[in-house]
């Protein structure tokens, strides 16, 4: 019997459950905030981003031009009626028009040479893989421009969260001080400059607030403005996450990922095609044509073939410009390198700094700020030390705190543009 009472238990609890979650998504319930993560952003970026999808376009265009590059010439069809008596209708009889009018009707064809078809579908299918590679280096930057907001929301929030905490310490600090008066253990000059200060830090919290909104804001832009409602909010806090990619390791990736390195190498492909392209409208191309003639009572057919001669025009300018333009391409594809080498040398350099700079603040000025405030606090409480001094190890508690939380900042933008000039998100 055992059995049948747990299988019992185990259905009334479904029951129970599945009530409580129906009453949770009943309308009018409150929706709670929707947050996004740092990588979530990214790919709402990647796919919300208007400016990306317009970019994305190009491509389809691109594929279109190698449809149109792939066509072939179209036939001409000709047509002619000679020595019809327009202004003699009464000649116009069926003997007439079949002893004395001519009538001729022919096609005609282009028959290309040099390869020029095969030669324009390679330089079409060149240009697209430009084009690609130009989209994907457009991700690149989205992404980094979308985790670089996505920080400073991360810092906006976090200098909110000081801000309210200074506010809430300070006031409870005038509060004491206002006893403090009454009593007479301070003078109201005093007192009046402890109130005084705490509109810098209410003025602290406004500013941090309109700093969080314009933040987001701006987030909102990047990730699209229909992808997101209008109170989202982020996930996650200022967070130091050491970096294990070396040097030569960070430079194997860029080469590997840079899109933007892949578009100059496909443009020295691209500029050898259209080189081969001007050498292929060099040739000369060959015009056919056949036509049926009736005059005279006969029928007969002509053949003829039309050949430009190339005494003057062989294409030299064009080819010329080409071959000008393959060299120019080998040239942007090793700026190009040089440009990935020295994105890669001076972020890496970027995090090993900042690196340094948040493991100052975490080998103990942060705690010894903390704990000069909070002295400089108890005894001014007490009485046992002066309101400059007070004010003073407030102000540098502070500006410590900011710093540091700037400092974070740096750091992560630091590792956000590794990845940038690396071309890849995921650093080993």
């Amino acid at each position: 019997m055992r059995p049948r009472y747990f299988v019992i238990a185990l259905s009334l609890a479904a029951s129970l459950a599945g009530s409580g979650t129906e009453a949770q998504t009943q309308p009018g319930t409150p929706r709670p905030p929707v947050r996004i993560a740092l990588d979530e952003a990214v790919n709402m970026a990647l796919a919300h981003n208007h400016a990306l999808a317009a970019a994305r376009l190009n491509i389809q265009q691109s594929q279109a031009q190698e449809v149109t590059a792939n066509l072939r010439p179209n036939p001409v069809l000709l047509a002619d009626a000679q020595f019809l008596p327009v202004f003699n209708p009464n000649q116009f009889t069926g003997d007439y028009v079949d002893q004395v009018a001519q009538f001729d009707m022919g096609v005609s064809y282009l028959f290309e040479r040099g390869r020029k078809r095969q030669n324009r579908v390679q330089a079409a299918k060149d240009a697209t893989g430009v084009t690609i590679a130009q989209v994907a280096d457009n991700e690149r930057q989205l992404a980094f421009q979308t985790a670089s907001t996505f920080v400073a929301v991360l810092l906006a929030e976090a200098n909110l969260e000081l801000a309210r905490e200074d506010l809430k310490s300070f006031s409870n600090t005038v509060d004491i001080s206002d006893a403090r008066f009454k009593a007479g253990d301070i003078s109201e000059g005093d007192y009046l400059k402890v109130k005084l200060q705490l509109l810098q830090f209410q003025t602290d919290v406004s500013q941090a607030e309109l700093a969080r909104i314009q933040s987001l804001v701006a987030l909102r832009v990047l990730l699209g403005f229909e992808s997101v409602p209008a109170d989202y909010d982020v996930a996650g806090t200022l967070e130091y996450a050491p970096v294990r990619t070396g040097r030569d390791d960070a430079l194997a990736l860029a080469q590997q990922h840079r899109p933007d390195l892949y578009a100059a190498v496909k443009g020295v492909a691209a500029a050898r095609s259209q080189y081969d392209l001007a050498v292929a409208g060099g040739k000369v191309d060959v015009t056919g044509q056949v036509n049926y003639t009736h005059v005279a009572a006969l029928s007969s057919l002509s053949f003829f073939m039309n050949v430009p001669l190339p005494v003057f025009n062989r294409n030299q300018g064009e080819i010329a410009r080409t071959r000008y333009a393959v060299t120019q391409a080998e040239e942007l594809r090793r700026a190009a390198e040089d440009t990935v080498l020295g994105d890669v040398s001076g972020s890496y350099d970027g995090v090993t700094t900042n690196d340094k700079v948040v493991q100052l603040y975490r080998s103990g000025y942060l705690d010894e700020a903390k704990l000069s405030r909070d002295i400089s606090e108890y005894a001014y409480k007490r009485g046992a030390a002066s309101l400059l001094d007070f004010l003073d190890a407030e102000r540098s508690y502070r500006a410590t705190q900011i710093a540091y939380r700037q400092s974070l900042a740096s750091y992560m933008l630091a590792v956000e543009q590794l990845r940038e000039s690396t071309g890849t998100r995921s650093l080993p």
